[in-house]
């Protein structure tokens, strides 16, 4: 299963590389996107380390040991510690929900905390004060 609000958009982000927006605006609580996966096993894991899409999975299962890309633009999704939206992981039919957890006005880029949870600040993998490529 796929949904998305229409009016999604990627273009570049002042973020660096490119990110998701949106073209009307959102109310806060509301779907953003359903996003099919596809899961990898654990031992895909360290393999990608080693490549580009390092910067795109998300560590999937109840032991967080196998990987996921996300279809659509949920690999898309760049990071924030004051984040807009949120995403929650549904194993059970193998896809990323994102909402929005903030009212996001037309033109915003639509934000997520890579650490899962809105409100944790723990350091992520890259220097976020440096443009990524994306």
């Amino acid at each position: 299963m796929s949904q998305r609000v229409p009016s999604l958009f990627i273009t570049e982000s002042p973020l660096g590389g490119r990110g998701v927006f949106t073209g009307e605006a959102l109310e806060a609580g509301s779907l953003i996107e359903i996003c099919p996966v596809i899961v990898l096993p654990e031992e895909d894991l360290p393999v990608i380390h080693g490549t580009r899409l390092h910067d795109y999975y998300f560590l999937w299962g109840d032991d967080q040991k196998q990987c996921a890309i996300a279809l659509g633009n949920g690999s898309l999704y760049n990071h924030s510690y004051e984040p807009n939206a949120r995403y929650l992981l549904d194993y059970e039919h193998d896809t990323i929900d994102f909402y929005c957890i903030e009212n996001i006005e037309p033109g915003e880029e639509i934000t997520v905390n890579y650490n899962g949870e809105p409100d944790v600040k723990t350091p992520v993998w890259f220097d976020e004060n440096k443009k990524r490529d994306a």
